[in-house]
């Protein structure tokens, strides 16, 4: 799958039915048919989208760990809690699981997010907030994660 690109402010429904902005319903139009995987995100109080062809390379990473090992478990458990599969309707709207959006802490305004492969959903003010919270030390962060010397295919 190519990179997703954009951030979009959107609303959710009362039934926690979320239409799928028009640019990034077309980038995903491949994996329609083959539906998604909704997460809870690891480090950030929103949701994960992914396409199913992008949960099953994750899901392949991860029955690599051994499960005999605690930490392994412990890992894929809390990984994989609250997934959900979901699909996109006819119109193009995706329904939010409650215990979902009540991790995430949507309500009604959000903001659909692309992160390189998969799509991120915040509760509006929570995403501002992260961006906001993330604007001092993030050229620090560009330049420990993208700035190394050995780095030869002329990123920037």
């Amino acid at each position: 799958m190519n990179s997703l690109i954009g951030t979009y402010e959107c609303k959710v429904d009362a039934k926690g039915r979320l239409m799928l902005p028009a640019a990034i319903k077309k980038q995903l139009l491949p994996a329609l048919q083959n539906g998604f995987v909704l997460k809870r995100a690891v480090f950030q109080p929103c949701l994960e989208l992914y396409p199913m062809v992008e949960w099953e390379l994750l899901m392949q990473k991860m029955n690599t760990l051994n499960r005999f090992k605690k930490k392994n478990n412990d890992f894929i458990r809390r990984f994989t809690a609250g997934v959900k599969m979901v699909e996109v309707d006819s119109t193009g709207r995706l329904l939010i699981p409650k215990d979902l959006m009540s991790f995430s802490g949507i309500s009604k305004e959000i903001v659909v997010s692309s992160a390189i492969n998969i799509v991120e959903i915040w509760d509006k003010d929570k995403y501002e907030q992260a961006i906001d919270d993330a604007a001092d030390d993030f050229a620090d962060l560009a330049e420990e994660v993208m700035g190394q010397d050995d780095d030869t295919d002329g990123i920037s």
